[in-house]
């Protein structure tokens, strides 16, 4: 582990809780020190408050904070007296312990302080740092992990026994800490759980972190405790349908839809191929704080009900009364094939386990390579699975969006009508798969929840291509919006070529049999029943001249979904129409298009648009938003419907 501090940079962050800020980011750039919001920091600062007086105040890192990011309005300031006064109590519950943290606090606006706040308070020291570092992690994983700390860190650590964070583990460090720090301590070593590392200033505690943490490091290489992953072959092979699959009966198990995100690397594969993967892989998580993302143990295979039935056992044989069980799918799954699949109640959740069991994984492979792997007790872990504030960080956020959990794929996805539907569509908590033969489409979002891909639907293999990774993202399908297509120049059926026919009825028809047929399997696993929504035309019932290719494709296209909503729906799967018409906020209207066409019907450009009997202007976010709402529960009762969005259209009518 290398020091990041740069003199030039802490000039952006001046004063003692600049500083605070500053060296936190670098210890949060590091996944292998902390991940997702693990891991808390804090400075000591002597303040003057509104009445003139000084006081002793603590910030620490407020719960909720990643530390990569983490701000100056992240920290908690709490009076340091207090908390010194706490410490000194026989006992203290957690509800008890929190409402005095809060209720101490200097500011009212300021975030939960950390759990831990009181070990930050005893320790005497301005600055506390605390990590996860991996290195340390795997080391306090093994049968004789104390010996070990021991031999590598003499007197400057002080070892703590594994106890539950909260207020006994503060009491338990401040009297061993006063019993057994020197003048050499610069760090604590908390079994099973983590790393400190204190000092007087900013830097000195940070690069303390960094050299107690290297020396882990150089100690696992020396011991040759370095995982490895061998390169191996991947067979190629349509996985899409055995995904679906186990996500339905996933999202079953858990109550509710869930993603599945597939992760099929050297590494994965390797460690679900292990020979001794049955043992090491049930012992449990690096860090019980890993629980409430990871569950205990992972699914090994894909027998789920063996698996629910040994977590209900498991939960009946450490739960007390009143207590009430959470669901008992896993969030993890070692498959030999699949390698490792991550379960998360939406695609940011997922990504989160899949982050912290590819640690996992790295950990249990160098401590079992150094020794053994040992985790702590079922019991020990069912203590922070089911403690009350730890699920009280997942329980944040209120009410999920309506979409949460499941998966949507939207083709001609990168601009116009299809755009607006991606936008929609996330905005109600689905993730979603975006097609576009234009290449934009991959960059359209940056976030867990999208997947961009080029694809010329005309290209059967292509879209296979497409639906295999768009299933390996996220898990299945459960909406599909199929809007791509192609509105060529008017031409008379007297000057039509076959070759414009057929590219016409190529994109606009073809494609959107080939994507219903391919994708008929998946909707059928959705958890909460297929959806399918296809972008007709006002075409459709009212017909131009000029336009018979793609009036004649369009209404082939909702003839077929028609016979579709006829033979799915005793599946679950309802297949509905939109026929907008004049959506000018498109790259097909320019300007000077917009302005030909008015001047042709003797209109001004607003006039044109807003040419229909509500006088409104048609928006691809209007569509986007209603083929959204065809999705959801208000059509749920709703199958084979053709609705216009057209503002009133006379030929319609």
């Amino acid at each position: 582990m290398k020091s990041l501090w740069r003199d030039r940079e802490t000039k952006e962050y001046p004063g003692d809780l600049g500083l605070r800020v500053y060296t936190s980011r670098l210890l949060g750039r590091n996944p292998s020190l902390v991940l997702h919001g693990g891991g808390n920091t804090s400075v000591k600062i002597r303040e003057t408050n509104i009445l003139g007086k000084e006081e002793d105040i603590l910030y620490v890192k407020g719960s909720g904070w990643d530390l990569a990011i983490i701000e100056a309005a992240g920290f908690s300031p709490v009076r340091i007296p207090h908390l010194l006064e706490l410490a000194k109590l026989e006992t203290l519950s957690d509800p008890e312990m929190v409402n005095e943290l809060k209720t101490n606090m200097t500011r009212a606006i300021a975030p939960a302080p950390s759990v831990e706040t009181i070990l930050h308070a005893i320790l005497p020291y301005k600055y506390v740092d605390h990590t996860h570092a991996d290195a340390v992690v795997t080391i306090t994983n093994t049968p004789n992990g104390v010996e070990r700390i021991q031999e590598i860190y003499g007197n400057r650590v002080v070892i703590i026994p594994y106890i539950m964070p909260g207020f006994d583990l503060a009491r338990a460090c401040a009297q061993r800490f006063a019993a057994e720090a020197t003048e050499d301590t610069i760090g604590m070593v908390l079994m099973n759980h983590g790393i400190f590392s204190f000092g007087s200033t900013a830097k000195e505690s940070y690069e303390r972190m960094v050299q107690l943490v290297s020396r882990a490091e150089d100690y696992l290489h020396k011991h040759n405790a370095i995982p490895r992953t061998p390169n191996i072959t991947q067979e190629e092979k349509p996985l899409r349908h055995s995904l679906a699959t186990l996500r339905h009966q996933l999202s079953q198990i858990a109550g509710f839809p869930i993603i599945l995100a597939t992760h099929r690397t050297p590494k994965t594969l390797t460690f679900a191929q292990r020979e001794d993967i049955g043992a090491i892989s049930q012992q449990g998580p690096a860090t019980p704080d890993h629980v409430i993302r990871t569950k205990r143990i992972p699914l090994l295979g894909r027998d789920i009900n063996a698996y629910t039935a040994a977590y209900n056992d498991y939960f009946r044989a450490h739960a007390s009364d009143g207590l009430t069980q959470l669901d008992p799918a896993p969030r993890v799954v070692l498959d030999p094939e699949l390698g490792m699949c991550a379960v998360g109640k939406n695609a940011q959740q997922a990504a989160i386990v899949a982050d912290i069991y590819g640690h996992t994984i790295d950990i249990i492979s160098a401590a079992t390579a150094l020794d053994s792997y040992q985790a702590l007790s079922a019991k020990d872990i069912f203590a922070v699975e089911y403690w009350d504030l730890e699920q009280a960080k997942l329980r944040k956020g209120g009410k999920p969006p309506v979409f949460t959990g499941e998966v949507a794929l939207v083709t001609g996805a990168a601009s116009g009508i299809g755009k607006a539907c991606v936008t929609s569509l996330l905005q109600r908590g689905a993730a979603v798969v975006g097609l576009d033969i234009n290449t934009e489409i991959e960059t359209l979002y940056s976030r867990p929840d999208f997947c961009g891909i080029t694809c010329d639907v005309t290209d059967e293999n292509a879209i296979l291509q497409a639906l295999e990774r768009a299933v390996e993202k996220f898990g299945g399908l459960d909406m599909l919006v199929l809007n791509a297509g192609i509105f060529p120049a008017g031409c008379s059926i007297a000057q039509l070529s076959n070759e414009d026919w057929r590219k016409v009825m190529s994109i606009n028809l073809d494609a959107n049999f080939t994507l219903m047929r391919e994708c008929h399997p998946l909707l059928k696993l959705a958890p909460q029943g297929g959806r399918v929504v296809v972008i007709g035309s006002k075409n459709v019932p009212a017909p131009g001249p000029g336009a018979a290719a793609y009036s004649a494709s369009k209404a082939a296209l909702t003839q077929l979904v028609r016979v579709a909503a006829l033979e799915w729906g005793k599946e679950g799967i309802r297949v509905n129409t939109i026929h907008p018409n004049a959506v000018f906020d498109t790259g097909v209207w320019t300007e000077e298009v917009l302005q030909a066409r008015a001047n042709h019907y003797g209109l001004t450009v607003e006039g044109y648009k807003t040419n229909n009997l509500l006088k409104v202007e048609v928006t691809s976010q209007a569509v986007g938003e209603l083929a959204a709402e065809m999705c959801g529960s208000l059509f749920a009762n709703t199958t084979a419907a053709q609705v216009p969005i057209d503002g009133g259209n006379e030929r319609v009518i």
